[in-house]
């Protein structure tokens, strides 16, 4: 039942492979020496990347998914090598190339795009001698090497390439930045595109964009593609195939479809689970967690490496290593190295309790005390002598224990409207904030003790945010001491009982967050911004670089921190999901407006603002669909300089009336019949019904479309995957 043993089962004809495939990993071993010791980090890792295919990786941070890239590309670390295996481009043994073979496989045979493009561009070179230099490593004279690098950043859908080409790094968006780094890594008209986690900064509308780009030039050109993400909805939306990887070995492999629709390994159904998919909140549910931690780098271990965090593991995972189990599936063969893959998809939930009801609930059919209330708030910046309006006469409340999504592209004024209520902007003559019904002073230096930890922020990098000199316990103390009357043995039991909180356990201490996982540094970040019992906690992107399972953790203590205390939050996130998921209202900004405010649900299931509606549809969906039949904005965000004059989005509205739209500023419509707090209101010229009548007609047309797309159907839909019936 379980299927015979790994011998009967090669992972693919190695002889046909080396010939036809852009990848082939046969048995990688990889080590890195770590005080005096080979510790191994990938274990007799085998698969393939076909020519035009791509295949995605899947897995934790630490799982070895960037490992597996730089020893595709042999560019390990000094204190890494390749134990075993063998690693095989285009029909080329990578290990055995003399320096100057590698060196052209580099330049023309494989390319690499990495995470954060500002980090991979030269800031002191400008963008045309940046990617001319691409063409010229693959042997093209200087003159012609300019004349392609224009071509390319037109095929790459940069508008005025001639202008981004005398450019420098930093004038350009990140969208902008990464479509030049992959008009880099394309220059050679590569066999093999590594992708490393390409959109993890990105917001929805850019993140969609580079992913269409990437498909589309794969598609014009044959390029095969190995994406790394911690993403799986890119990673559906993006690969035929896909495999998973925890502590360094394959763990699962198949279609995309059939391992995200039924998956095999207790580590992937686990992963699906961590997602916050659509229908899902948290006044419903917990999002599902994975216990435990990855074992440390190089440890060995007997039986199943999963074993100690498996909620289906036994004394027969614990004693025999499971061998990689063959299955037919809907789209070809499927894997998994678990001797219970038939019941990987029974797997326990992890959150099964029932949700404690919220401190902020209403009482006795009262709505919640309004803790934060801004009106016309604005914030102009000056820039070269000419004004520019960051936040434009934004008017927002905040109820106890309400959680305030914030969405929109990058450069909407998000982070500048949450500076602005932390004092750390001081607004526009005219603004109104105020903090339990009293005045609040513009900077948080005239703030009184009482308003400045009411007010706290949970920053994106805990990384920045946190000082690596010091220890945890001195951290979260500083802050105590600060926010706080306690002192001496006090601050002790409430650093305790902090610490406790934000599920911190007390080992971690003593440590520096140089230690500490990313998940843990961000609980660390929580506590510290949960010192002074703070009434609006500000969390900017505080998941975007976690991986899916951390993420899950994160989100379901922010939660549970708001059921018990009634804090409220401001929650940014480019994340549609995680917004949606945590937000009880979401606010969307555009060029500084606010254009649409109204609780989550009546905002995401419409009608919404067009605006909103093309951010929702470019959402990937881990089934596929999402990004499928997107709406597609044109041009780049206006700047704010001089911004349009009328609607600010009519520039780039696929649903534009005419000249109304381009003369005139449009009034707030409401869209429901709630009224106060929880109304929902849309700014455009557009009637509400009329709204609602042309998106209900291109969500009909949407499902049209994905009832032709082979495993997209509503009987597939991976995000119940795993989940109990």
């Amino acid at each position: 039942m379980n299927g015979p043993p790994p011998s009967s089962f090669p992972a693919f004809d190695v002889s046909k492979s080396d010939r036809t495939d852009a990848l082939t990993v046969i048995g990688l071993t990889v080590t890195y020496r770590v005080r005096g010791r080979d510790r191994e980090v990938l274990q007799d890792i085998s698969f393939r990347v076909r020519r035009g295919e791509a295949y995605g990786l899947v897995g934790e941070s630490g799982c070895g998914k960037s490992t597996v890239a730089m020893a595709a590309l042999r560019y390990l670390p000094r204190n890494g090598k390749v134990k075993a295996g063998k690693i095989v481009v285009t029909g080329e043994d990578v290990q055995k190339l003399d320096a100057d073979a590698l060196r052209t496989m580099r330049a023309r045979t494989i390319s690499m795009v990495y995470q954060d493009p500002g980090r991979a561009l030269n800031p002191s070179l400008t963008i045309a001698r940046q990617v001319s230099e691409a063409f010229e490593a693959a042997g093209v004279a200087r003159h012609e090497a300019l004349r392609r690098t224009l071509e390319m950043l037109q095929r790459v859908r940069i508008a005025a390439p001639e202008r981004v080409m005398d450019s420098y790094p930093h004038q350009l968006s990140g969208g902008m930045q990464q479509r030049v780094v992959i008009a880099m890594a394309l220059a050679s008209n590569p066999a093999l595109l590594i992708l490393d986690e390409p959109t993890t900064g990105l917001d929805a509308t850019v993140e969609a964009e580079v992913l269409d780009l990437v498909a589309q030039l794969r598609e014009e050109l044959g390029t095969a593609v190995l994406f790394i993400s911690h993403n799986l909805a890119v990673i559906g939306r993006m690969c035929e195939r896909v495999g998973v990887l925890y502590a360094g070995k394959l763990v699962e492999e198949g279609a995309t479809q059939d391992v995200f629709t039924r998956p095999r390994h207790p580590y992937t159904v686990g992963l699906l689970r961590c997602l916050p998919t659509a229908g899902r909140s948290k006044d419903s549910e917990r999002l599902d967690t994975i216990a435990g931690s990855l074992p440390s780098m190089g440890m060995a271990a007997q039986g199943c490496i999963y074993a100690e965090r498996c909620r289906l593991a036994d004394d027969r995972c614990r004693r025999e290593a499971p061998p990689p189990y063959r299955v037919s599936a809907a789209h070809g063969d499927q894997m998994s190295r678990c001797h219970y893959h038939e019941r990987a998809i029974e797997l326990p939930r992890a959150s099964a309790q029932a949700l404690a009801e919220r401190n902020g609930a209403p009482l006795d059919g009262k709505p919640p005390a309004l803790v934060l209330r801004a009106e016309k708030l604005s914030k102009t910046f000056h820039v070269s002598g000419a004004p520019l309006r960051a936040v434009d006469d934004v008017s927002i409340d905040l109820a106890s224990g309400e959680t305030l999504g914030l969405v929109g592209e990058s450069g909407s004024g998000k982070t500048t409207l949450a500076r602005l209520m932390l004092g750390l902007l001081t607004p526009d003559a005219g603004s109104v904030l105020e903090l339990d019904g009293e005045p609040l002073a513009a900077r948080v230096t005239r703030r009184s003790d009482d308003q400045i930890k009411s007010l706290q922020i949970v920053f994106q990098n805990p990384d920045s945010a946190l000082n690596r000199a010091h220890s945890v316990k001195r951290l979260i103390g500083r802050a105590l001491s600060r926010l706080t009357t306690l002192r001496g043995p006090a601050i002790d039991e409430r650093l305790a009982a902090l610490t406790a909180a934000v599920r911190l356990p007390q080992r971690y201490l003593d440590s520096r967050t140089r230690q500490l996982s990313g998940g843990l540094k961000q609980r660390v970040a929580i506590a510290r911004a949960f010192a002074g019992e703070p009434r609006v906690v500000v969390c900017d992107e505080p998941t975007s670089a976690l991986d899916v399972s951390v993420q899950a953790a994160i989100l379901n203590l922010l939660a549970d921190l708001q059921r018990e205390r009634g804090v409220s939050y401001v929650f940014i996130s480019h994340d549609l999901h995680v917004v949606r998921y945590l937000s009880d209202r979401i606010a969307v900004l555009y060029l500084g407006r606010l254009l649409e405010i109204g609780p989550a649900a009546a905002v995401f299931c419409g009608p919404h603002h067009p605006y909103t509606e093309a951010l929702l549809s470019s959402v990937p969906t881990l089934d596929g669909r999402g990004g499928a039949t997107r709406i597609r904005l044109s041009g780049d965000l206006p700047s704010a300089v001089s911004p349009p004059s009328g609607c600010v989005f009519h520039t780039r509205c696929p649903r534009k009336l005419g000249a109304i739209c381009e003369q005139q500023d449009p009034p707030f419509l409401d869209a429901g019949a709630a009224a106060g707090p929880a109304a929902h209101r849309i700014r455009c010229h557009i009637p509400v019904d009329e709204l609602r009548a042309l998106q209900a007609a291109s969500r009909d047309a949407a499902d049209n479309v994905a009832r032709k797309i082979p495993g997209t159907g509503s009987e597939n839909a991976p995000e119940n995957a795993g989940r109990d019936e």
